[in-house]
């Protein structure tokens, strides 16, 4: 396998990076909602619950992806990294491109 770990390991914690921050700023948008009718109208909160409720999906789906880097860094320090975890057989270098963090080969995956 010729995959680059260096390489990989630091596109993996930019992107893990670029996640956190992600969810630090969007933790405000996920708050829970004030329902208080002499503040705001009932369109106006049923608007704010729905982006409270997207903004959680968000950060959900960011923890999920941080959840495989550290996968990611696991498997690179136990030099599994690029082999699927399932069936063991190597992962295709281009799927790795498109996905680092990715854990299954194609045939496992589907």
């Amino acid at each position: 396998m010729t995959i680059d770990i260096e390489k990989v390991r630091k596109q993996l914690e930019a992107r893990k990076a670029e996640l956190t921050a992600s969810i630090e700023n969007a933790a405000e948008s996920a708050a829970p909602v004030e329902l208080d009718q002499q503040v705001q109208g009932r369109l106006s909160r049923m608007d704010a619950i729905q982006g409270q409720a997207m903004a959680q999906a968000t950060i959900e789906r960011r923890r999920i992806e941080i959840a495989q880097i550290n996968a990611a860094f696991k498997r690179m320090e136990q030099n599994g990294f690029g082999y699927c975890v399932e069936c063991g057989d190597e992962i295709a270098p281009k799927r790795l491109e498109l996905n680092p963090a990715i854990a299954r080969c194609v045939e496992c995956a589907d």
